[in-house]
């Protein structure tokens, strides 16, 4: 069959995948519970005649605030099938965010996956005149269920099978299907309305992309209100491949042990954290040992695809992979063919080293306004090449304008923002073509490279821009730093607020005899300021003269979502961080701590 709409791949299962037992997986009081294609088809059935017999209407907008499990797609499926529109919402924002969305979407019904977000909606609802019903996916008791809804499915059946049908001839793939809220680093967050074509255009020549099977496995990282696990979620779908639901961030490392999954999803934090625990492991080490592991990782800086470096390099990065390289795969469970990558820059230096060790991370690039891939590396040569985000997917369009930014145009493009129409006329142009906010280059004529947002580019008092993407990129690959920021606008110099991995800097601390009780206290030592200080010299070494770091300061806090630096795909909230540090800032510019 020809899948067009969401919904359609039910369809899919029920011809192609009928038999199947491991559609969908997710955790259960500590066991992986399956549920089977059949299961799938019928639960999101129950949810489409429950949600109609409580009076839900096409057009009805009905959020999801929960963590990944297949619950989560019985719910976004039965709402599709009626013609309401899923608005899945990140589980880590503060209450107010909550609030901001809900209000601004006038969502109707909202479905949580526990107790405590049940609490913090319930709180909310007085304030949020259109909200009518809050359902958990827990069992939580004496508060209300997600399978109440269930419950009225089944004994409505009977009535609203034909309605059902009737509502899922009638939506054409062009219509409204989903509203994704950005995450809101740079302005005020915006709702994203995305259609069915949107976002299985997208999948579907994704799928081309990642060639998985229905023997293969997958595991959902990424929250689902991500658009590109949304997009990740679809894609393994149309391919037949089982799916596993990950638990939170902290189960990941046992869930790739147990499930030994074909392929995943990661922002590119992620990836530079599994890296920074490699490296305080390969500090660790001793003697012979300790010489392997970083004859290794310098072999791996050096990766060329398609053989480039030639024969010896080859036997060489053979020895590494046995005694080094073999572990790291292992560790992601000893079966992962590839890592989809994309939500912000990856370091080239992180994709050589993964790519040495036999770990193919396919960056890409894309918004939640454009579903979200535009551009993606493949597995191999000739559409493949490190330190690009790759060549365009199928259907789409890009160009670059007069001022470097990249603009796209393709069945992928969002139908426009929730009640906003300016906004939707300033990112969308007369001819169609979606300005991205994002400034990039084609490396030989067919390889996007990206520059840095657009936004987030600032000129120095001596008219030097600076982009600090990509400075912050390289900060990160050091095992001490977690999350830098990069400041200077409209002064003589750049500098950076540093957020430590306090794991690493601790360790440091105490092998120098240095208290490690009380965070101001350390980073206030002047050993401490000095390590960071010979960090950022060697860094510096790297950058062009207008691009080195003058000054820095180190903070004491971890940027989190939970605390509000970070979006929940781990992006900084730049304006937050300013307000927040002003006085910090103030120093940096005005009192003294020189680099060099």
């Amino acid at each position: 069959m020809s899948v067009k709409r969401t919904f359609d791949l039910l369809q899919q299962y029920q011809e192609l995948f009928p038999e199947k037992e491991d559609a969908l997986v997710g955790k259960e009081k500590g066991k992986w519970v399956q549920y089977s294609s059949k299961d799938y088809i019928n639960y999101s059935n129950w949810v489409s005649y429950g949600l109609l017999s409580m009076g839900v209407k096409k057009g009805d907008i009905i959020a999801t605030i929960s963590n990944n499990r297949p619950e989560w797609n019985f719910v976004d499926m039965g709402l599709a099938q009626i013609g309401a529109i899923h608005l899945p919402i990140f589980a880590t924002l503060i209450k107010e965010g909550f609030e901001q969305i809900l209000s601004h979407s006038d969502a109707k019904i909202v479905f949580v996956s526990d107790l405590s977000l049940f609490n913090i909606i319930s709180s909310l609802k007085p304030s949020l005149g259109k909200l009518t019903a809050i359902y958990n996916f827990n069992d939580d008791a004496e508060i209300a269920s997600w399978k109440e809804v269930v419950e009225l499915g089944k004994a409505s059946k009977d009535k609203y099978r034909k309605e059902v049908e009737q509502i899922k001839s009638g939506i054409s793939e062009l219509d409204w299907v989903t509203l994704l809220y950005t995450s809101g680093t740079t302005a005020d967050s915006k709702g994203v309305m995305l259609s069915h074509q949107n976002l299985i255009s997208n999948a579907k020549a994704a799928a081309g992309v990642f060639q998985l099977k229905p023997i293969h496995k997958y595991l959902c990282i990424l929250p689902l209100c991500h658009v590109g696990e949304r997009m990740a979620n679809y894609q393994t779908q149309f391919s037949g491949c089982s799916i596993y639901y990950a638990e939170n961030v902290g189960t990941i490392a046992r869930d790739l042990q147990e499930i030994k999954p074909d392929g995943f999803g990661a922002v590119p934090r992620i990836l530079e954290k599994v890296f920074q625990r490699i490296l305080i492991k390969g500090e660790a080490l001793t003697g012979i040992k300790r010489s392997l592991f970083f004859w290794a990782l310098k072999l791996g800086l050096k990766f060329e695809t398609s053989n480039k470096n030639g024969f010896f390099y080859s036997l060489q990065l053979k020895i590494a992979d046995v005694i080094i390289f073999k572990k790291w795969r292992q560790a992601l469970g000893g079966n992962v063919k590839f890592i989809g990558v994309g939500g912000a820059a990856l370091s080239s230096k992180l994709e050589k080293v993964f790519w040495a060790a036999g770990i193919k991370l396919l960056n890409m690039y894309g918004l939640t306004e454009t579903s979200p891939i535009i551009t993606i590396n493949r597995l191999s040569p000739p559409l493949l090449k490190l330190g690009t985000v790759g060549v365009l997917i199928d259907n789409v369009q890009l160009k670059i304008a007069d001022d470097g930014e990249i603009l796209c145009k393709g069945p992928n493009v969002m139908l426009g923002y929730y009640k906003d129409n300016a906004n939707t006329a300033n990112a969308i142009d007369a001819d169609g073509w979606f300005h991205t906010g994002d400034v990039g280059t084609l490396v030989e004529n067919t390889f996007l490279k990206i520059t840095d947002r657009k936004k987030e580019i600032f000129k120095l008092s001596n008219g030097k821009f600076i982009t600090p993407q990509y400075i912050e990129n390289i900060l990160n690959e050091s095992a001490f730093i977690e999350q830098t920021m990069v400041i200077g606008e409209g002064e003589k110099y750049a500098s950076a607020l540093i957020s430590p991995n306090f794991e690493a800097l601790k360790k440091w601390c105490s092998e120098k005899g240095i208290d490690t009780r009380i965070v101001s206290e350390i980073i206030n030592n002047s050993e401490v300021i000095n390590h960071y200080k010979l960090e950022i010299e060697d860094i510096n070494q790297l950058l062009e003269t207008h691009q080195k770091l003058k000054r820095f300061r180190l903070v004491t806090e971890e940027w989190t979502p939970a605390s509000g630096e970070l979006s929940p795909t781990l992006k900084l909230k730049r304006r937050v961080i300013i307000e927040k540090y002003q006085s910090l800032i103030q120093e940096i510019f005005y009192q003294s701590n020189t680099i060099n």
